[in-house]
């Protein structure tokens, strides 16, 4: 089956204390939509400027991603420049330049709207609510946030957590959103504003699933070395997305499983600049990270 995605598509600007690099492909779309691809059919929504290379475009046609709904506006790409500290976990903004993306209302094609699949990645909530206004009885909706629409939009976002399937936050959202200081419970209440699903995102400590049928910890797969971790949480979920579409059988278990898929396209998203790394891995790779995965945390 097919996954709609929705999110940003932008041009980033990477410093680490050992590299710079400008304007690599980025944005929520992008990295979930390359994930997504190693497993399903992805239909992709965006919008960039005249100013996007052409190379990108190519690339995301190389993963078999249709871009029948990536608008292409005059003016320049929605822009951020970061820099890293030693600590990867240590990120500082150095520049945001919106661009087209300050104007940008995702209407999907007509062959989008039927989707069984739909992945609301990082954007206005406001925005996630237009998607979820066109699109026809989806099987499923996962939708991912960050702290900044928690500060100023929160009203749109405890709407929108009525509309979806489940919601991927990390463990600093889900404390300030709930005002609780323990994941666990904090996943509880998240239930009680409406998912059915609530993915707790842990950075290199994993994900937990909180689920009908109980909690899941899917560990992270573990790294010698990080060169990157922009995008990894939205490799994490356009991963763990393209493999419930691929799949058949209980959606919990294949919600497990996928979470564990997640992880292992995220570490490798983790191992280069952008997504210089992920799109040059395979799904045979894939698998034997898994299988590797698998086997560290088998007792």
């Amino acid at each position: 089956m097919s996954v709609l995605i929705v999110g940003s598509t932008a041009l980033d600007s990477i410093k680490t204390p050992y590299k710079e690099n400008p304007r690599l492909l980025g944005g929520s779309a992008s990295h979930a939509a390359v994930a997504a691809s190693f497993f399903a059919p992805v239909m992709l929504v965006g919008i960039v400027g005249d100013d996007f290379p052409k190379r990108y475009l190519r690339l995301y046609r190389r993963h078999g991603i249709d871009l029948k709904g990536l608008q292409v506006a005059r003016g320049k790409t929605f822009h951020w420049a970061g820099e890293y500290e030693l600590n990867m976990n240590n990120r500082r903004t150095l520049a945001t330049e919106l661009g087209v993306f300050e104007t940008f209302t995702p209407n999907l094609p007509e062959t989008y709207r039927q989707a069984p699949f739909v992945l609301l990645a990082n954007i206005a909530p406001a925005l996630q609510h237009h998607v979820l206004d066109q699109v026809r009885r989806p099987r499923f909706v996962i939708a991912d946030t960050m702290d900044l629409w928690l500060n100023i939009a929160l009203d749109d976002l405890l709407k929108l957590l009525r509309r979806i399937d489940a919601l991927v936050l990390n463990d600093s959202e889900a404390r300030q959103l709930t005002k609780e200081d323990n994941t666990i419970t904090a996943a509880k209440k998240i239930h009680r504003l409406g998912p059915k699903y609530v993915i707790v995102k842990k950075g290199e400590h994993g994900a937990l699933l909180s689920a009908p049928g109980g909690m899941f910890i899917s560990s992270a797969y573990p790294l010698n070395r990080v060169v990157d971790p922009t995008g990894a949480g939205d490799s994490f979920v356009g991963g763990l997305i393209g493999y419930l579409a691929a799949s058949k059988g209980s959606l919990e278990a294949n919600l497990k499983q996928g979470m564990i898929y997640g992880s292992v396209v995220a570490s490798f998203c983790c191992e280069g600049f952008g997504l210089t790394r992920t799109t040059r891995v395979t799904r045979d790779a894939i698998e034997e990270r898994v299988s590797q995965l698998g086997r560290m945390v088998r007792y």
